[in-house]
């Protein structure tokens, strides 16, 4: 698969992969991930990634970028696959400038 993105380096520093490797395994982070999904996340991904990642930067390995290249893909789809929660607006309303009541206040 070609990643435009993935082509001479990685697209994140490596250091960022361990970080969010670090951070999945926080106790605040399982506890907020169990408490909004019903389960504790996997880490697994992060860590394999780093691995990939600096497996990469060292050997120039093929197999190592495309491992990382579609970790990423998949990263960014899961992103992309939920609709936004508002509606961009293409202007303001009509009477954004008018004052304010101060009912509206209370």
């Amino acid at each position: 698969m070609f990643c435009a993105f993935c082509v001479r380096q990685p697209p994140r520093a490596c250091t960022d992969y361990w970080s969010e490797w670090k951070l999945c395994r926080t106790i605040r982070n399982l506890y907020h991930h169990y408490y909004t999904y019903g389960e504790t996340p996997s880490c697994a991904q992060w860590k394999k990634d780093y691995k990939n990642c600096k497996e990469w930067e060292r050997n120039k390995s093929t197999v190592a970028k495309e491992q990382l290249c579609n970790s990423e893909h998949e990263r960014m789809a899961k992103k992309q696959k939920h609709a936004p929660v508002w509606k961009m607006r293409k202007s303001p309303p009509p009477d954004w400038n008018s004052p304010i009541e101060e009912e509206n206040f209370k």
